[in-house]
């Protein structure tokens, strides 16, 4: 691959363009997991020496879309987008522009534009690591409790979550889904209040109660655990807990929370790995997708139910 060239001439108003400069859009550097992300890509981009510009995107697509304009005004090329969003039509005036787009946390759809990257954990083998644990500690009443942010990453896991119920032999009946699809409007900023009311809602001492939650993500976890505890209920005593991701206030919890960790450094080498080899390739970019495994991390946070 060719070592990146610092200054690619003048843009636009005679400002000067950096060729060796990456842009990396998160959803909200609220959520732990994408500073962490940021880090790791940063520390790959560096060891090339390319430097990053990080853009906090709050999957606004308009706000996104302002960023990419601005980067590719200032020259900068290679970008990662991570807000997994469930159409890229809006990319296509960008990449036809020279933009060479990776998306993190996204596996390709239908539909999607030629020439797009993807990389990502696999969404499903993490819901079936989760569900499978669960159920071998005995628990047939497990929530999944999501979020309305139209990402196909969440698509994937509540999809993947479903799947994973069915095969250990969960009847429809034994597992819920929260919130109903388009009840509540929470986003990146408010994961861990979502998470509270989860646990308020379903904890009411009904015989039909879960026993267990799988969690969207860590901070959604953290959430659900804060909410048991204020009603009173036991973690893992009374409420086994699960989340998704493996950031570092996972470990740092008490009690120390079971999760599904993605492999994020190798996440961000391959996403890193792409980017670069678009940039560098002369003819039209390939559309491809990489997968990664993710891995059950348990911790305190699970346990076998308590007997009725």
């Amino acid at each position: 691959m060719r070592e990146p060239t610092p200054y690619a001439g003048p843009g636009p108003g005679g400002r000067q363009r950096r060729a060796n400069v990456l842009g990396l859009i998160v959803p909200s550097v609220a959520n732990p997991f994408w500073g962490v992300f940021a880090r790791e890509l940063e520390a790959e981009a560096t060891r090339a020496g390319y430097q990053l510009q990080l853009c906090n995107g709050e999957r606004d697509p308009a706000r996104e879309q302002r960023y990419l304009r601005q980067l590719l005004s200032e020259g900068h090329r290679g970008i990662v987008l991570c807000s997994s969003p469930l159409d890229l039509a809006s990319l296509v005036p960008f990449i036809r522009r020279g933009a060479v787009v990776v998306t993190a946390d996204r596996v390709a759809v239908a539909d999607d534009p030629p020439g797009t990257m993807n990389v990502s954990v696999d969404n499903a083998s993490g819901q079936q690591l989760a569900v499978a644990h669960l159920a071998g500690l005995g628990h047939r009443r497990i929530a999944f409790v999501t979020a309305s942010i139209p990402a196909v990453s969440l698509v994937d896991r509540l999809a993947g979550f479903r799947a994973a119920a069915g095969h250990v032999g969960l009847a429809p009946g034994e597992i819920t889904v929260w919130p109903s699809r388009g009840r509540i409007p929470f986003g990146d900023t408010s994961l861990v209040e979502l998470g509270r009311l989860a646990a308020h809602e379903l904890l009411a001492g009904r015989p039909e109660d879960p026993t267990a939650f799988v969690c969207v993500n860590d901070m959604c976890a953290l959430g659900v655990c804060r909410g048991a505890l204020e009603l009173g209920y036991g973690i893992p005593g009374d409420v086994s807990v699960v989340g998704f991701d493996d950031i570092l206030l996972a470990g740092l919890a008490r009690p120390a929370l079971t999760t599904i960790r993605q492999p994020m450094r190798q996440i961000a080498a391959r996403a890193f790995r792409l980017l670069r080899e678009g940039l560098d390739d002369a003819g039209p970019p390939r559309t491809r997708t990489e997968l990664l495994l993710p891995e059950l991390v348990v911790r305190e946070s699970t346990a076998a139910p308590r007997a009725s």
